[in-house]
Order: structure tokens, then C-alpha cells, then sequence
């Protein structure tokens, strides 16, 4: 089937879809560094703490998959806006935090706005002429990482010199442009299609999600098999299989089973929901490996950090884009199995040497994990939206989210576990204190299980479908 596909529009949309993850990312990167002294001033916990971070991924989380439905039944473009105009909302609002709970409430209005993502990507392959979707879907992919790098030098100095607060109140007036430049140019979906909200879907969505995110963010400082933990798995368990009943017998589903049980939408949710897992647990693992005192890490610092991953987001974003434009030529499920190879000879070489080597070897090898990542990565979105029908795309992308997020969820509290169970109490001098440092063991665990991740992956691909190469005007 033939459609009618504006260039000039697409220019224009491309430049809003490929700046926005950079804005978000920007956005979540430089909260980082500023934890401690949100810590201070509002005179918390490191576990309440930790619940900044969380309470904007449960939200958002749950809101991909729901805003995903409502784009389907109302417009892309109108539950696209509405996302940004939350994300907008509560970005402004964390500057201006007068308390905790206030930052708390702020931060789950941000996390509705995670559904910008999939509907993003819902618009691309919609409106989009099909030989520019991969490319531009390579674009979007690597921003995320060229977020995360300008972010951590950016939001440290931002942070340290005028207040954490700062770090909100810089980013409030992009995003305000942001959404003017979406609400001005972007056009609604072609494809629409009216049905019933599946409120039960909803309902048992969030009592599968919440118990079981929460469970897992808890776990490493309560423990895995300690009570309340054990009773918020049970409980996840539980919604979940009614969910998936209730979700293969309802007429509209919010989730239709139909969709991610097929090949390539199975095979790619599963495949980015283990790919999260094992980036976050690499991630942890860098982050500790630059930032810990010498001789258990490079002993930089959160600006010096963000300075040394520069590598990998410029190959990211070169990479990107040109694995977009072969794919068409070569296939996707090419690259999904080299992007995984890649990964995986880099993650083994981390595993053997990353302790004992300088840090531009180390760069080097982590540099060798992203390149696969990335490619990897957009095969795989690609293969995902190639594969659905255009009037489920929204479903199908919010699902993708939704399985991205509960993969990287798991790896940080895996991580977590693996360094606490290899760490070691170390007297520093200069300054005088004493902190637990993971063992070297930790971070061959970590290097060598995210490894045999992404080898699972590489096997997985195999069994793909290939739907991208040659395409034209499908």
C-alpha cells in the first residue's frame, strides 16, 4: 500500500524527536550527583532518598503502557503533548520543591512524561517515509547516551556552584520550547482507532508493577528473602497472572496479548528488557571502577567521569544513524546479532582486565560494549515497529517501554547484591574515613554476567524475523 509521506515535516519532526531524549536524559543524569545534598537538605535517609530515583520510574513506567493505549484510541500526537506537558509541569515544580514529599509528587508528574518515548517512536513510523524511520530511530537511540555524558559533567558543576535546585530551574526553559516547537509542528497520527478503556487492565498493571519495583529496589538494603520483600513478590506474582488472563479474554485489552506473542515483538521485548539489565549493571560497575580511591578505582571525580565516557557517547552517535541506513540494505537481525557479538567480546575482556589495566584501556573496552549496544539496540526497535500494525503502534511501543524499564529496574539492585557481597572496608587517609569497596571479584561478576547477557541475546537473534531489509513504502 502506497502513502503520501511529507519530507519537509519529517526534517522538522526529526529534530524535536532526536533533542528530546537528550532534554530527558540531561534532565535525569544531573540528578545524580545532587542526591546526597537533596539528602542534606531535607533532612532524609539515603532509602528515602533512593525513592527520588524510583518513584519516577513506577510512574513512568506504568504510564507508557497506558498513555500507548490512549494514543492508539485518541491520537499520538495528543497524548504526546499532554505526556510533555507533565514532564514540563513537574520538572518546573522540582526546582521550586518546598519539601520531600512535594519533590516526590513533582517527580511522578515527570515520570507520566516518560510516555514521550514510545509515542515518539509510534510517530516516527507512522508518519515517516520507511526508508528514513531507521535511521532517524538510530538518532533518537544514541541522544540517550549523549544525554547521559553532558549531563554528568554539566549537572555536577550546576550542582556544586549554584544548588541542586538549579539544576531543574536551567532545564525548565528548554523544556518549555520543547513542547511550544511539539504543539507548533508535529501532526496527529493518521491511524486511530476507537475502542473501550481497559480499566481492570490498568488496575492489575499497577499491582503487578509497584509490588514488584518496589521489591526490587528494596531488596538490596532489606534483603532478598526478608518478609516484606518476599510478600511483594507474592503479590506482583499473583497480579500478574491475572493480568495476563484478564488481558487474553477482555475485547480491548490495554496489553493485547496477541501483539507482544508474536515473533518479533516477543523476541524484541525480551531482548531490550535483558539488554537494560545487563547495561545497568555494566553502568554501576563503570561508575564505581572510575570514582573509587586508588588502588580499588581511578579515583575521579562525577566531572571527570562524565569527561572520560565522552568516547562512548561521540561512537554512539556516529554509529547510530549509519546502522539505521545499512540495515535496510543488510537487515536488521544482521546487526541485532553483531550488535550483541560486540557487546559480549567487550563485556569478556572487562571481565578479565578491567582491574588491571590503565584508563584509557579501560575507556577503550567500555567503548567497545556501547558500540554494540547501540546497535544492537536500534535493530532491535526497528524490528519491533516494522512488525505491529501501524494502528497499534502505540500499544505495542508503551509495552517495549514497559519491558525496558522493568529490565533496568533488576540491574541496579543486582548490582547492588554482587558488590555487597564482594566488598571490603577500607580506611582511607586523605581525608580520614572509612568505606565499603567492592572487590575486584565484584566487578568480574558483574563484566562477566552482563556478558553472558548479551551471548543469550546474540543466540536470541537468531530466531528473529527479518522484516527492515529493502523496505520502501510499506
Amino acid at each position: 500500500m502506497e502513502y503520501d509521506y511529507d519530507l519537509k515535516y519529517a526534517k522538522k519532526a526529526t529534530a524535536i524527536l532526536v533533542l528530546l531524549p537528550l532534554l530527558v536524559m540531561y534532565t535525569e543524569a544531573v540528578l545524580i550527583p545532587s542526591l546526597p545534598t537533596i539528602q542534606k537538605d531535607f533532612g532524609i535517609t539515603p532509602s528515602d532518598a533512593s525513592w527520588i530515583l524510583s518513584i519516577y520510574l513506577l510512574v513512568g513506567t506504568i504510564s507508557v503502557a497506558i498513555m500507548g493505549k490512549l494514543g492508539d484510541m485518541f491520537g499520538k500526537r495528543k497524548m504526546f503533548l499532554i505526556a510533555l506537558i507533565f514532564y514540563t509541569v513537574g520538572v518546573a515544580m522540582n526546582g521550586f520543591a518546598p519539601s520531600f514529599k512535594f519533590l516526590l509528587f513533582s517527580r511522578g508528574l515527570q515520570g507520566i512524561g516518560m510516555a514521550i518515548f514510545p509515542l515518539g517512536f509510534s510517530l516516527v513510523r507512522e508518519e515517516f517515509p520507511p526508508k528514513m524511520v531507521p535511521q532517524v530511530q538510530g538518532l533518537i537511540s544514541s541522544m540517550f547516551a549523549v544525554g547521559m555524558v553532558i549531563a554528568l559533567p554539566l549537572g555536577a558543576f550546576i550542582s556544586q556552584h549554584y544548588g541542586w535546585r538549579w539544576t531543574y530551574l536551567s532545564v525548565t526553559p528548554f523544556a518549555i520550547l520543547m513542547l511550544i516547537a511539539s504543539w507548533t509542528i508535529l501532526k496527529e497520527s493518521r491511524y486511530i482507532t476507537p475502542s473501550k478503556f481497559d480499566f481492570v487492565g490498568v488496575a492489575l498493571l499497577t499491582l503487578f508493577i509497584v509490588p514488584s519495583l518496589v521489591a526490587v529496589t528494596r531488596a538490596p538494603s532489606i534483603g532478598w528473602k526478608n518478609e516484606q520483600t518476599l510478600a511483594l513478590f507474592i503479590t506482583a506474582a499473583i497480579a500478574f497472572i491475572l493480568l495476563v488472563i484478564w488481558e487474553k479474554h477482555v475485547k480491548d485489552p490495554l496489553i493485547p496479548m496477541s501483539i507482544i506473542s508474536s515473533r518479533n515483538p516477543m523476541l524484541a521485548n525480551l531482548g531490550i528488557m535483558m539488554a537494560a539489565f545487563a547495561i545497568q549493571m555494566m553502568s554501576q560497575a563503570n561508575t564505581y571502577i572510575f570514582q573509587m580511591p586508588s588502588p580499588y578505582g581511578f579515583g575521579k571525580s562525577v566531572l571527570e567521569t562524565g569527561l572520560f565516557m565522552t568516547p562512548n557517547a561521540i561512537v554512539m552517535l556516529f554509529l547510530a544513524p549509519i546502522a539505521g541506513r545499512l540495515m535496510i540494505k543488510i537487515g536488521a537481525k544482521f546487526f541485532a546479532l553483531l550488535g550483541s557479538s560486540i557487546a559480549f567480546i567487550g563485556l569478556l575482556l572487562l571481565a578479565k582486565y578491567a582491574t588491571a589495566v590503565g584508563i584509557l584501556q579501560f575507556i577503550g573496552m567500555t567503548t567497545i560494549v556501547s558500540s554494540g549496544i547501540v546497535i544492537m539496540n536500534v535493530s532491535l526497535i526497528n524490528l519491533l515497529i516494522f512488525s505491529v500494525k501501524r494502528e497499534v503502534m502505540g500499544t505495542a511501543t508503551g509495552a517495549n517501554s514497559l519491558f525496558r524499564n522493568f529490565g533496568a529496574t533488576w540491574g541496579p539492585a543486582i548490582a547492588g547484591t554482587i558488590m555487597t557481597a564482594y566488598a571490603t572496608l577500607v580506611h582511607i587517609t586523605r581525608p580520614p574515613y572509612t568505606m565499603l569497596v567492592p572487590e575486584n571479584k565484584a566487578y568480574e561478576v558483574l563484566f562477566a554476567s552482563s556478558a553472558f547477557v548479551f551471548l543469550f541475546l546474540a543466540i536470541l537473534s537468531l530466531a528473529l524475523v527479518e522484516v527492515v531489509k529493502g523496505i520502501n513504502s510499506t
